[in-house]
């Protein structure tokens, strides 16, 4: 009897709530206005400070064969080995740039050094947006020590959020079956609070950027 008349009290509050509607107390609440300080410089500029402080490294380069001349240097002063490409929009270009590059499976699971695109680079957070749906998919960018990224500055973009509804409008109904965020090299310090690089992914992240903004403005 007393479970009944508890059930009941309790149902009779339920009512009571749902027939006296109480007033909202903040009404008027803007969902759209951020929770960040505007980004008052340049997205690029922006997007290289985050990148170095979450311990990636940013190269600049004016165009693409300013790339290819970087991309060399790079491979021959650190002695990085062969490069692993399984992109075919990049292999076209480290073609027209002689530099050598591997694709077969076979070289993946020897491979130190692997490049890949992007879909969008995120300034405030100096975050990488990758998907399933760039050429090779997910295991490059997860499997090889070193991981670079070839982006253009057409793909910067602010904040995450634009990211997100720049992916949604280029894919629409073939939305990819991974979006993933990139920030930085790998790192845990899950045991003993010892920061362990490279522990679930890459040890060292570079990204390229391209500008592409004459072509873009043109």
């Amino acid at each position: 009897m007393e479970e009944s008349t508890a059930r009941e009290k309790i149902l009779k509050k339920v009512r009571d709530a749902l027939i006296e509607k109480t007033e909202l107390p903040y009404p008027v609440i803007d969902q759209e206005s951020s929770v960040y300080s505007e980004i008052t410089e340049p997205l690029d500029v922006a997007f290289a400070e985050a990148l170095i402080k979450v311990g990636g490294k940013f190269v600049y380069c004016e165009s693409e064969d300013e790339f290819l001349g970087n991309l060399k240097s790079f491979i021959l002063e650190k002695d990085w080995g062969v490069l692993f490409c399984k992109d075919p929009k990049i292999q076209q270009l480290l073609k027209q740039g002689g530099v050598p590059y591997e694709s077969h499976h076979e070289a993946f699971l020897e491979a130190r050094i692997g490049i890949t695109r992007c879909e969008y680079l995120i300034a405030r957070l100096g975050t990488v947006m990758v998907s399933s749906r760039l050429s090779p998919g997910r295991k490059i960018t997860v499997y090889p020590e070193i991981h670079l990224v070839l982006g253009y500055t057409s793909q910067l973009v602010p904040d995450l959020k634009y990211a997100l509804a720049n992916i949604k409008k280029k894919y629409k109904d073939h939305y990819p079956s991974m979006v993933s965020m990139i920030t930085g090299p790998s790192r845990t310090a899950d045991i003993e609070k010892t920061l362990v690089m490279g522990a679930h992914g890459p040890k060292e992240f570079y990204v390229f950027l391209i500008d592409d903004s004459t072509a873009v403005n043109s």
